[in-house]
Protein backbone atom coordinates (compact mmCIF):
# COMPACT_ATOMS: atom_id res chain seq x y z
CA UNK A 1 0.00 0.00 0.00
CA UNK A 2 1.90 3.20 -1.04
CA UNK A 3 1.76 6.37 0.99
CA UNK A 4 0.14 9.62 -0.76
CA UNK A 5 2.68 11.16 -3.12
CA UNK A 6 2.72 14.32 -1.14
CA UNK A 7 3.07 12.22 2.49
CA UNK A 8 5.75 13.70 4.67
CA UNK A 9 6.71 10.81 6.73
CA UNK A 10 8.25 7.34 6.43
CA UNK A 11 6.14 3.99 6.40
CA UNK A 12 4.88 2.90 9.52
CA UNK A 13 4.92 -0.35 10.64
CA UNK A 14 0.97 -1.26 9.63
CA UNK A 15 2.18 0.71 6.33
CA UNK A 16 5.24 -1.79 5.81
CA UNK A 17 3.24 -4.67 6.06
CA UNK A 18 0.65 -3.64 3.65
CA UNK A 19 3.29 -2.74 1.07
CA UNK A 20 4.14 -6.14 0.89
CA UNK A 21 1.21 -8.03 1.14
CA UNK A 22 1.13 -8.68 -2.78
CA UNK A 23 1.49 -11.39 -5.34
CA UNK A 24 4.91 -11.83 -5.14
CA UNK A 25 6.50 -15.29 -6.30
CA UNK A 26 7.90 -16.90 -3.49
CA UNK A 27 8.68 -20.50 -2.99
CA UNK A 28 9.60 -22.39 0.59
CA UNK A 29 9.75 -26.54 1.02
CA UNK A 30 7.95 -26.63 -2.26
CA UNK A 31 4.89 -24.70 -2.21
CA UNK A 32 4.55 -21.13 -3.20
CA UNK A 33 3.34 -18.06 -0.33
CA UNK A 34 0.22 -17.26 -0.55
CA UNK A 35 0.70 -14.27 1.79
CA UNK A 36 4.36 -13.31 3.29
CA UNK A 37 3.21 -11.26 6.09
CA UNK A 38 0.82 -14.30 7.54
CA UNK A 39 3.57 -17.55 6.59
CA UNK A 40 5.39 -19.03 8.99
CA UNK A 41 8.42 -18.77 7.51
CA UNK A 42 8.34 -14.73 7.29
CA UNK A 43 5.50 -13.83 9.21
CA UNK A 44 7.35 -13.21 12.75
CA UNK A 45 10.39 -11.50 11.18
CA UNK A 46 7.86 -9.60 9.28
CA UNK A 47 7.02 -8.09 12.34
CA UNK A 48 10.07 -7.68 13.62
CA UNK A 49 10.78 -5.37 11.11
CA UNK A 50 7.74 -3.17 11.76
CA UNK A 51 8.82 -2.53 14.92
CA UNK A 52 11.69 -0.50 13.15
CA UNK A 53 9.31 1.12 11.32
CA UNK A 54 6.84 2.11 14.16
CA UNK A 55 10.30 3.26 15.93
CA UNK A 56 10.38 6.02 13.37
CA UNK A 57 7.29 7.57 14.52
CA UNK A 58 7.40 7.61 18.39
CA UNK A 59 10.60 8.59 19.19
CA UNK A 60 12.93 5.80 19.59
CA UNK A 61 15.37 6.18 16.52
CA UNK A 62 16.66 9.47 15.80
CA UNK A 63 15.32 11.07 12.35
CA UNK A 64 16.07 14.58 10.71
CA UNK A 65 14.50 16.99 7.75
CA UNK A 66 14.08 15.52 4.63
CA UNK A 67 16.08 17.46 1.49
CA UNK A 68 13.68 16.48 -0.93
CA UNK A 69 11.44 19.29 -0.41
CA UNK A 70 8.40 17.04 1.09
CA UNK A 71 9.00 19.00 4.34
CA UNK A 72 9.09 16.06 6.23
CA UNK A 73 11.29 13.79 8.15
CA UNK A 74 13.45 10.48 7.60
CA UNK A 75 16.03 8.19 8.62
CA UNK A 76 19.38 10.40 8.58
CA UNK A 77 21.29 7.55 6.44
CA UNK A 78 18.96 7.93 3.79
CA UNK A 79 20.48 11.47 3.39
CA UNK A 80 23.91 12.41 1.93
CA UNK A 81 26.12 13.49 4.72
CA UNK A 82 27.94 16.69 4.39
CA UNK A 83 29.52 16.69 7.91
CA UNK A 84 30.65 14.55 10.79
CA UNK A 85 27.48 15.70 13.03
CA UNK A 86 25.66 14.50 9.95
CA UNK A 87 27.39 11.28 10.27
CA UNK A 88 26.86 11.07 14.03
CA UNK A 89 23.55 11.55 13.07
CA UNK A 90 23.19 8.64 11.01
CA UNK A 91 25.31 6.68 13.61
CA UNK A 92 22.70 6.83 16.88
CA UNK A 93 19.81 6.38 14.59
CA UNK A 94 21.40 3.00 12.69
CA UNK A 95 22.37 2.07 16.35
CA UNK A 96 18.91 2.42 17.88
CA UNK A 97 17.27 0.27 14.79
CA UNK A 98 20.01 -2.19 15.94
CA UNK A 99 19.60 -2.44 18.97
CA UNK A 100 15.52 -3.45 18.14
CA UNK A 101 16.45 -6.48 16.64
CA UNK A 102 19.86 -6.62 19.01
CA UNK A 103 22.23 -6.64 15.75
CA UNK A 104 20.67 -10.02 14.57
CA UNK A 105 19.22 -8.68 11.39
CA UNK A 106 22.02 -7.21 9.19
CA UNK A 107 19.97 -6.23 5.61
CA UNK A 108 17.49 -4.02 7.70
CA UNK A 109 16.07 -0.80 5.36
CA UNK A 110 19.25 1.20 6.47
CA UNK A 111 21.66 -1.11 5.06
CA UNK A 112 20.85 -0.31 1.78
CA UNK A 113 20.27 3.37 2.35
CA UNK A 114 24.77 3.01 1.77
CA UNK A 115 23.70 3.10 -1.31
CA UNK A 116 20.18 5.25 -2.02
CA UNK A 117 21.57 8.06 -0.01
CA UNK A 118 24.87 8.40 -2.58
CA UNK A 119 22.21 8.92 -5.50
CA UNK A 120 21.74 12.81 -5.32
CA UNK A 121 25.28 13.91 -5.25
CA UNK A 122 26.70 11.58 -7.39
CA UNK A 123 23.74 11.73 -9.95
CA UNK A 124 26.31 13.12 -13.29
CA UNK A 125 27.64 9.31 -12.42
CA UNK A 126 24.40 7.78 -14.10
CA UNK A 127 25.20 9.94 -17.17
CA UNK A 128 21.44 9.28 -19.09
CA UNK A 129 19.70 8.16 -16.09
CA UNK A 130 20.48 10.84 -14.14
CA UNK A 131 16.91 11.31 -13.51
CA UNK A 132 16.55 8.14 -12.27
CA UNK A 133 18.82 8.19 -9.54
CA UNK A 134 17.34 10.99 -8.76
CA UNK A 135 13.63 9.98 -8.05
CA UNK A 136 14.62 6.73 -6.27
CA UNK A 137 16.89 9.23 -4.07
CA UNK A 138 13.62 11.22 -3.47
CA UNK A 139 10.90 8.30 -3.08
CA UNK A 140 13.25 6.01 -0.94
CA UNK A 141 14.38 8.75 1.54
CA UNK A 142 10.45 10.44 1.99
CA UNK A 143 9.22 6.33 2.66
CA UNK A 144 11.73 4.92 4.26
CA UNK A 145 11.87 2.16 1.28
CA UNK A 146 12.87 -1.03 1.93
CA UNK A 147 15.45 -2.34 -0.40
CA UNK A 148 17.30 -5.52 -0.70
CA UNK A 149 20.34 -6.25 -3.33
CA UNK A 150 21.17 -9.14 -5.24
CA UNK A 151 25.17 -8.52 -6.73
CA UNK A 152 26.79 -11.92 -6.70
CA UNK A 153 26.46 -14.37 -9.74
CA UNK A 154 25.64 -17.93 -8.76
CA UNK A 155 28.24 -20.23 -7.93
CA UNK A 156 28.43 -21.99 -11.10
CA UNK A 157 31.18 -21.73 -13.62
CA UNK A 158 33.21 -19.10 -11.71
CA UNK A 159 36.02 -19.96 -13.71
CA UNK A 160 35.16 -18.41 -17.28
CA UNK A 161 34.52 -15.23 -17.54
CA UNK A 162 30.42 -13.67 -16.77
CA UNK A 163 29.95 -13.39 -20.52
CA UNK A 164 30.12 -16.70 -21.39
CA UNK A 165 27.74 -17.82 -18.50
CA UNK A 166 25.12 -16.22 -20.52
CA UNK A 167 22.21 -19.26 -19.50
CA UNK A 168 22.46 -18.28 -15.82
CA UNK A 169 24.21 -15.32 -14.95
CA UNK A 170 21.30 -12.05 -15.18
CA UNK A 171 22.07 -10.42 -18.64
CA UNK A 172 19.59 -8.18 -20.92
CA UNK A 173 17.60 -10.38 -23.23
CA UNK A 174 16.04 -7.58 -25.19
CA UNK A 175 15.06 -3.74 -25.47
CA UNK A 176 11.55 -2.42 -25.97
CA UNK A 177 9.61 0.80 -25.49
CA UNK A 178 8.95 0.37 -22.10
CA UNK A 179 12.34 -1.12 -20.96
CA UNK A 180 14.46 -3.90 -20.38
CA UNK A 181 13.47 -7.61 -20.20
CA UNK A 182 16.18 -9.65 -18.76
CA UNK A 183 16.74 -13.20 -17.36
CA UNK A 184 19.09 -15.05 -15.07
CA UNK A 185 19.89 -15.73 -11.06
CA UNK A 186 21.47 -13.89 -8.05
CA UNK A 187 22.80 -15.50 -4.81
CA UNK A 188 21.97 -14.58 -2.19
CA UNK A 189 19.25 -12.33 -1.70
CA UNK A 190 18.79 -11.63 2.07
CA UNK A 191 15.51 -10.37 3.47
CA UNK A 192 14.49 -10.09 -0.20
CA UNK A 193 10.85 -11.89 0.66
CA UNK A 194 10.02 -8.76 2.89
CA UNK A 195 11.29 -6.13 0.93
CA UNK A 196 9.54 -3.36 -1.40
CA UNK A 197 12.64 -3.39 -4.12
CA UNK A 198 15.29 -5.62 -5.27
CA UNK A 199 18.86 -3.80 -6.40
CA UNK A 200 19.84 -5.40 -9.15
CA UNK A 201 24.10 -5.25 -9.70
CA UNK A 202 27.05 -7.06 -9.71
CA UNK A 203 30.14 -7.29 -8.00
CA UNK A 204 33.33 -9.69 -9.79
CA UNK A 205 35.12 -10.09 -12.82
CA UNK A 206 34.99 -7.50 -15.32
CA UNK A 207 32.41 -7.89 -18.55
CA UNK A 208 32.74 -7.01 -21.99
CA UNK A 209 29.65 -8.12 -23.44
CA UNK A 210 26.67 -4.63 -22.89
CA UNK A 211 23.97 -7.17 -22.15
CA UNK A 212 25.37 -7.98 -19.21
CA UNK A 213 26.16 -4.17 -17.69
CA UNK A 214 22.81 -3.71 -15.93
CA UNK A 215 22.55 -1.95 -12.56
CA UNK A 216 18.56 -1.26 -11.83
CA UNK A 217 15.91 -1.78 -9.38
CA UNK A 218 12.91 -3.70 -9.73
CA UNK A 219 9.60 -4.27 -7.68
CA UNK A 220 9.04 -7.36 -5.75
CA UNK A 221 5.64 -8.08 -7.56
CA UNK A 222 7.28 -7.55 -10.96
CA UNK A 223 5.89 -10.47 -13.15
CA UNK A 224 9.10 -12.94 -13.33
CA UNK A 225 10.89 -12.54 -10.41
CA UNK A 226 11.09 -15.23 -8.26
CA UNK A 227 12.12 -16.30 -4.56
CA UNK A 228 13.19 -19.83 -4.04
CA UNK A 229 14.27 -19.79 -0.10
CA UNK A 230 16.62 -21.45 1.85
CA UNK A 231 15.22 -23.41 4.91
CA UNK A 232 13.33 -21.20 7.10
CA UNK A 233 14.69 -21.18 10.75
CA UNK A 234 11.24 -18.98 12.12
CA UNK A 235 9.22 -21.93 10.05
CA UNK A 236 11.10 -24.58 12.09
CA UNK A 237 11.29 -22.94 15.26
CA UNK A 238 7.21 -22.04 15.12
CA UNK A 239 5.96 -25.73 14.40
CA UNK A 240 8.78 -27.26 16.45
CA UNK A 241 9.27 -25.33 19.94
CA UNK A 242 8.18 -21.86 21.43
CA UNK A 243 10.13 -18.45 21.31
CA UNK A 244 11.67 -19.69 24.67
CA UNK A 245 13.32 -22.54 23.06
CA UNK A 246 14.51 -20.50 20.14
CA UNK A 247 14.73 -17.04 20.77
CA UNK A 248 16.36 -15.73 17.71
CA UNK A 249 15.66 -18.22 14.95
CA UNK A 250 11.78 -17.27 15.17
CA UNK A 251 12.29 -13.89 15.59
CA UNK A 252 15.26 -12.57 13.05
CA UNK A 253 15.34 -14.98 10.50
CA UNK A 254 16.13 -12.90 7.35
CA UNK A 255 15.41 -15.82 4.97
CA UNK A 256 18.32 -15.80 2.09
CA UNK A 257 16.26 -16.55 -1.44
CA UNK A 258 18.26 -17.20 -4.57
CA UNK A 259 16.41 -14.53 -6.62
CA UNK A 260 15.43 -15.66 -10.46
CA UNK A 261 14.41 -13.14 -13.19
CA UNK A 262 12.71 -15.21 -16.10
CA UNK A 263 11.73 -12.79 -18.88
CA UNK A 264 10.89 -9.85 -16.21
CA UNK A 265 10.29 -6.28 -18.19
CA UNK A 266 12.74 -3.95 -15.81
CA UNK A 267 11.30 0.15 -16.88
CA UNK A 268 13.50 2.19 -18.41
CA UNK A 269 12.81 4.68 -15.34
CA UNK A 270 13.78 2.10 -12.50
CA UNK A 271 17.72 1.60 -14.85
CA UNK A 272 21.02 3.39 -13.87
CA UNK A 273 23.44 1.81 -15.75
CA UNK A 274 22.95 -0.06 -18.53
CA UNK A 275 25.69 -0.85 -21.77
CA UNK A 276 28.09 1.23 -20.79
CA UNK A 277 30.43 -1.63 -19.66
CA UNK A 278 33.51 1.16 -18.73
CA UNK A 279 31.25 2.72 -16.36
CA UNK A 280 29.66 -0.49 -15.26
CA UNK A 281 32.83 -2.17 -13.87
CA UNK A 282 33.73 1.09 -12.06
CA UNK A 283 30.32 1.05 -10.04
CA UNK A 284 31.43 -0.94 -6.97
CA UNK A 285 34.10 1.86 -6.19
CA UNK A 286 32.88 4.85 -7.84
CA UNK A 287 29.03 4.44 -6.69
CA UNK A 288 30.49 5.68 -3.19
CA UNK A 289 28.06 2.57 -2.30
CA UNK A 290 31.51 0.59 -0.59
CA UNK A 291 32.50 2.62 2.05
CA UNK A 292 29.35 3.27 3.23
CA UNK A 293 27.41 -0.22 4.00
CA UNK A 294 30.40 -1.11 6.09
CA UNK A 295 29.30 1.90 8.17
CA UNK A 296 26.69 0.58 8.74
CA UNK A 297 27.88 -3.01 8.73
CA UNK A 298 30.09 -2.05 11.40
CA UNK A 299 27.54 -0.33 13.56
CA UNK A 300 25.01 -3.45 13.64
CA UNK A 301 27.88 -5.71 14.56
CA UNK A 302 28.95 -3.32 17.51
CA UNK A 303 25.39 -3.79 18.76
CA UNK A 304 25.14 -7.84 18.07
CA UNK A 305 28.51 -7.88 19.76
CA UNK A 306 27.45 -6.03 22.75
CA UNK A 307 24.53 -8.39 22.85
CA UNK A 308 26.48 -11.35 22.67
CA UNK A 309 29.16 -10.15 25.12
CA UNK A 310 26.16 -9.63 27.91
CA UNK A 311 25.21 -12.70 27.10
CA UNK A 312 28.28 -14.52 27.21
CA UNK A 313 29.29 -12.73 30.88
CA UNK A 314 25.42 -13.74 32.27
CA UNK A 315 26.45 -17.12 31.41
CA UNK A 316 29.95 -17.77 32.84
CA UNK A 317 28.55 -16.60 35.85
CA UNK A 318 25.50 -19.04 35.99
CA UNK A 319 27.82 -22.10 34.89
CA UNK A 320 30.18 -20.91 37.87
CA UNK A 321 33.01 -20.67 35.90
CA UNK A 322 33.47 -16.71 35.21
CA UNK A 323 36.36 -16.00 37.81
CA UNK A 324 38.59 -19.06 36.36
CA UNK A 325 41.78 -16.99 35.14
CA UNK A 326 41.72 -18.47 31.59
CA UNK A 327 37.65 -17.87 31.22
CA UNK A 328 38.13 -14.38 32.66
CA UNK A 329 40.72 -13.79 30.76
CA UNK A 330 38.98 -14.74 26.94
CA UNK A 331 36.07 -13.04 28.47
CA UNK A 332 38.33 -9.96 28.23
CA UNK A 333 39.61 -10.58 24.80
CA UNK A 334 35.96 -10.54 24.00
CA UNK A 335 34.80 -7.22 25.25
CA UNK A 336 38.74 -5.95 23.62
CA UNK A 337 37.01 -7.06 20.32
CA UNK A 338 33.79 -5.50 21.52
CA UNK A 339 35.34 -2.14 21.89
CA UNK A 340 37.27 -2.21 18.91
CA UNK A 341 33.68 -2.45 16.93
CA UNK A 342 32.66 0.41 18.39
CA UNK A 343 35.89 2.34 17.84
CA UNK A 344 35.84 1.40 14.01
CA UNK A 345 32.32 2.88 13.86
CA UNK A 346 33.06 5.77 16.25
CA UNK A 347 35.80 6.47 13.84
CA UNK A 348 33.94 6.08 10.09
CA UNK A 349 31.39 9.08 11.57
CA UNK A 350 34.11 11.17 13.74
CA UNK A 351 36.93 11.93 10.89
CA UNK A 352 35.23 11.47 7.85
CA UNK A 353 36.87 12.46 4.13
CA UNK A 354 35.58 14.87 1.87
CA UNK A 355 33.62 13.13 -1.53
CA UNK A 356 31.82 14.72 -3.87
CA UNK A 357 30.04 18.13 -3.87
CA UNK A 358 30.28 18.79 -0.31
CA UNK A 359 29.39 15.22 0.48
CA UNK A 360 31.67 12.88 2.94
CA UNK A 361 32.55 9.61 3.20
CA UNK A 362 33.72 7.02 6.61
CA UNK A 363 36.82 7.50 7.22
CA UNK A 364 38.77 4.83 4.79
CA UNK A 365 41.12 3.97 7.42
CA UNK A 366 38.69 2.73 9.62
CA UNK A 367 36.62 1.36 6.56
CA UNK A 368 39.63 -0.89 5.58
CA UNK A 369 39.91 -2.16 9.47
CA UNK A 370 36.36 -3.06 9.84
CA UNK A 371 36.32 -4.92 6.29
CA UNK A 372 38.81 -7.66 7.76
CA UNK A 373 38.68 -7.65 11.66
CA UNK A 374 35.02 -8.26 11.50
CA UNK A 375 35.81 -11.42 9.37
CA UNK A 376 38.33 -12.52 11.88
CA UNK A 377 37.15 -11.02 15.24
CA UNK A 378 33.44 -12.46 14.82
CA UNK A 379 34.86 -16.27 14.46
CA UNK A 380 37.25 -15.75 17.23
CA UNK A 381 33.70 -14.77 19.80
CA UNK A 382 32.02 -17.20 18.61
CA UNK A 383 35.57 -19.73 19.45
CA UNK A 384 35.56 -18.23 22.87
CA UNK A 385 31.73 -18.69 23.50
CA UNK A 386 31.76 -22.45 22.68
CA UNK A 387 35.25 -23.39 24.17
CA UNK A 388 34.37 -22.04 27.59
CA UNK A 389 30.57 -22.85 27.96
CA UNK A 390 31.62 -26.33 26.44
CA UNK A 391 28.87 -28.63 27.71
CA UNK A 392 26.41 -26.18 29.29
CA UNK A 393 25.26 -25.30 26.29
CA UNK A 394 23.88 -28.35 25.07
CA UNK A 395 23.05 -29.85 29.48
CA UNK A 396 19.47 -28.73 28.54
CA UNK A 397 16.14 -29.82 28.59
CA UNK A 398 14.57 -30.52 24.92
CA UNK A 399 11.96 -27.85 25.19
CA UNK A 400 10.19 -25.60 27.02
CA UNK A 401 7.00 -28.44 27.87
CA UNK A 402 9.51 -29.80 29.60
CA UNK A 403 8.90 -27.38 32.61
CA UNK A 404 5.24 -27.36 32.19
CA UNK A 405 5.65 -31.65 33.12
CA UNK A 406 5.01 -32.12 36.79
CA UNK A 407 7.03 -35.44 36.30
CA UNK A 408 10.08 -33.34 34.92
CA UNK A 409 10.09 -30.05 36.35
CA UNK A 410 11.69 -31.29 40.00
CA UNK A 411 14.33 -33.16 38.28
CA UNK A 412 15.55 -29.98 36.48
CA UNK A 413 14.95 -27.30 39.33
CA UNK A 414 17.39 -29.95 41.32
CA UNK A 415 19.50 -30.71 39.04
CA UNK A 416 19.74 -28.00 36.23
CA UNK A 417 19.97 -25.22 38.54
CA UNK A 418 22.01 -22.16 38.00
CA UNK A 419 25.21 -21.72 40.03
CA UNK A 420 24.85 -19.23 42.83
CA UNK A 421 21.54 -19.48 43.63
CA UNK A 422 19.80 -18.88 39.88
CA UNK A 423 16.91 -21.44 39.08
CA UNK A 424 16.72 -23.92 36.64
CA UNK A 425 14.10 -21.72 34.35
CA UNK A 426 16.89 -18.64 34.47
CA UNK A 427 19.79 -20.73 32.84
CA UNK A 428 18.19 -22.75 30.49
CA UNK A 429 16.80 -19.67 29.58
CA UNK A 430 19.77 -17.92 29.23
CA UNK A 431 21.66 -20.72 27.88
CA UNK A 432 19.22 -21.47 24.85
CA UNK A 433 19.28 -17.99 24.08
CA UNK A 434 23.39 -18.27 23.81
CA UNK A 435 22.57 -21.53 21.59
CA UNK A 436 20.63 -19.96 19.63
CA UNK A 437 23.28 -17.52 18.88
CA UNK A 438 26.20 -19.82 17.86
CA UNK A 439 25.03 -23.45 17.82
CA UNK A 440 22.08 -23.48 15.73
CA UNK A 441 21.17 -23.13 12.11
CA UNK A 442 20.43 -19.99 12.74
CA UNK A 443 23.53 -19.51 15.08
CA UNK A 444 26.10 -21.08 11.92
CA UNK A 445 24.57 -19.21 9.22
CA UNK A 446 24.97 -15.93 11.16
CA UNK A 447 29.00 -16.99 11.58
CA UNK A 448 28.67 -17.64 7.57
CA UNK A 449 27.32 -14.04 7.18
CA UNK A 450 30.03 -12.47 8.82
CA UNK A 451 32.75 -14.23 7.21
CA UNK A 452 31.27 -13.11 4.21
CA UNK A 453 29.39 -9.96 4.36
CA UNK A 454 32.12 -7.65 2.51
CA UNK A 455 33.15 -10.88 -0.20
CA UNK A 456 35.44 -13.95 0.16
CA UNK A 457 38.56 -13.65 2.28
CA UNK A 458 40.51 -13.03 0.04
CA UNK A 459 38.63 -10.53 -1.89
CA UNK A 460 38.38 -8.43 1.23
CA UNK A 461 42.39 -8.32 1.92
CA UNK A 462 42.37 -7.45 -1.88
CA UNK A 463 39.91 -4.53 -1.39
CA UNK A 464 42.28 -3.13 1.53
CA UNK A 465 45.00 -3.52 -0.64
CA UNK A 466 43.41 -1.95 -3.82
CA UNK A 467 41.92 0.83 -1.56
CA UNK A 468 45.60 2.23 -0.29
CA UNK A 469 46.65 2.29 -4.26
CA UNK A 470 43.65 4.28 -5.41
CA UNK A 471 43.79 6.80 -2.49
CA UNK A 472 47.60 6.83 -2.90
CA UNK A 473 47.89 5.74 0.71
CA UNK A 474 50.38 2.86 -0.07
CA UNK A 475 53.05 5.76 -2.12
CA UNK A 476 52.02 7.53 1.19
CA UNK A 477 53.23 4.99 3.62
CA UNK A 478 56.50 4.08 1.06
CA UNK A 479 57.38 7.73 0.96
CA UNK A 480 57.31 7.58 4.78
CA UNK A 481 60.00 4.68 5.19
CA UNK A 482 62.12 6.40 2.05
CA UNK A 483 62.45 9.55 4.39
CA UNK A 484 64.08 7.07 7.23
CA UNK A 485 66.54 5.77 4.58
CA UNK A 486 67.29 9.38 3.47
CA UNK A 487 68.44 10.19 6.50
CA UNK A 488 72.14 7.52 6.08
CA UNK A 489 73.97 6.63 3.79
CA UNK A 490 77.21 4.48 2.88
CA UNK A 491 78.91 7.39 4.72
CA UNK A 492 77.02 7.73 7.73
CA UNK A 493 74.54 10.19 8.83
CA UNK A 494 72.99 12.92 5.87
CA UNK A 495 70.93 14.22 8.98
CA UNK A 496 73.12 17.86 9.93
CA UNK A 497 72.31 17.65 13.49
CA UNK A 498 73.26 14.07 13.83
CA UNK A 499 76.46 14.52 11.98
Amino acid sequence: MPLPENSSRPMNGAEFIESIRDDREIYVYGERVKDVTEHPAFRTPVRSMARLYDALHDGRVKTVPTDTGNGGYTHPFFKMATSAEDMLDAKEAMTQWARLTYGWMGRTPDYKAAFLGTLKVNDEFYGEYRDNALRWYKESQEKVLYWNHALINPPIDRNLPPDEVGDVFLHVVKETDSGVVVSGAKVVATGSAMTNMAFLGYAGAPVRDRKFAIVAGIQMNTPGVKLISRTSYAQTADETATPFDYPLSSRFDENDAILILDNVLIPWENIFLYGDVDQFNVFGPKSGFAHRLTFQGATRLAVKVDFITGLLSKSLALTGTKDFRGVEMRLGEVMAWRSTFWAIADEMARNPVPWLNGSVQPNPDAVNSYRWLSMVGYARIREIVLQDLGSGLIYLPSSVKDFQSPEVRPYLDKYVRGSGGISAEERVKTLKLLWDAVGTEFGGRHELYERNYQGSHEQVRLLVHWDAVGSGKERELEEFAEQAMSEYDLNGWTLPELR
